[in-house]
């Protein structure tokens, strides 16, 4: 969630805080929990490299290395999905998805589903989706986090304080547009006393 919806400025600063805070390296850190695909993708991420705009000549040669390394090969190349997703512009991704969409009939997410599994599933998914929109990203994190029989506090403490002064009212909108219900009415119906207020005044009003 954190590395996959911040700009290279910001993962670049949370590393460098990070050093200040624990005084350890968090790619080491990082590369000492995980391993394999999922490893080497959050290391891509935490580098903060990616290319800056849209490469032009590149648009359609990723799109079909995808394909190539997806949904047309006996198994999946995790490596070339790891090296495109985390290289990329979230601007460049887009045009790569369009792209793929016109040559496979598939949306980048329905690929992902079907050729990977595990945390690396859940990584390419959340860099897919936040080269699309953060906000929308953010609304769906919201929506799962209340969803269903209980509800994840942690999830959503975290993201209502650490988006409240940055892009909430994208995250209502989008959140309005997705869902047959508005953020606001889903914390008032899932939270309760002091913590549910809290909540309620960060969101900062309905959008019935």
């Amino acid at each position: 969630e954190i590395l996959s919806s911040r700009t290279p400025q910001q993962v670049k600063e949370i590393v460098a805080a990070y050093r200040q805070e624990y005084d350890d390296d968090l790619e080491e850190d990082v590369c000492g929990d995980t391993s394999g695909h999922f490893k080497r993708l959050l290391v891509i991420l935490l580098q903060a490299n990616r290319q800056r705009g849209v490469q032009e000549g590149n648009i359609e040669s990723d799109a079909q290395a995808l394909f190539k390394a997806g949904e047309q090969k006996f198994g999946t190349d995790e490596q070339l999905f790891v090296t495109i997703l985390g290289n990329r512009s979230p601007e460049h991704l887009r045009r790569v998805f369009d792209a793929y969409m016109k040559m496979t009939g598939y949306e980048m997410e329905e690929s992902i589903k079907r050729e990977t599994s595990g945390g690396l599933k859940d990584l390419l998914l959340a860099v897919v989706k936040c080269a699309r929109s953060v906000p929308a990203y953010f609304a769906e994190t919201l929506y799962y986090a209340m969803k269903g029989l209980g509800t994840d506090d942690d999830t959503l403490i975290r993201v209502m304080v650490s988006r409240s002064e940055v892009d909430l009212m994208d995250i209502r909108a989008e959140f309005r547009r997705m869902f047959a219900c508005s953020l606001f009415s889903m914390i008032k119906g899932d939270t309760g006393g002091d913590f549910g207020k809290t909540l309620l005044l960060l969101c900062g009003g309905d959008d019935a």
